[in-house]
């Protein structure tokens, strides 16, 4: 018997931020900053969140920085 392969249909993920049109990640902006970390504090990488290398860069220089200036936890209370 011969088996089929099966095939696993995906969707296919697209840069929020090119999506909203956004030329700069500000550091400043906790809200938007917040989706790309995880409950535990750790940055979400490229290819769970779908964006573009240019604005993953922006991202994880942004997130550093608010974290250093308190804007964004290091790590959550819980997790220590």
């Amino acid at each position: 018997m011969v088996r089929e392969r099966e095939t696993k249909s995906f969707k296919k993920k697209y840069c929020k931020l090119c999506f909203e049109k956004v030329g700069f990640v500000d550091y400043k902006d906790d809200k938007r900053l917040g989706r790309f970390v995880t409950d535990r504090g750790k940055i979400v990488p490229r290819r769970v969140s779908g964006t573009c290398a240019r604005h993953q860069k922006q991202l994880t220089t942004a997130i550093k920085r608010a974290r250093v200036l308190a804007l964004l936890p290091f790590t959550s209370d819980f997790y220590r």
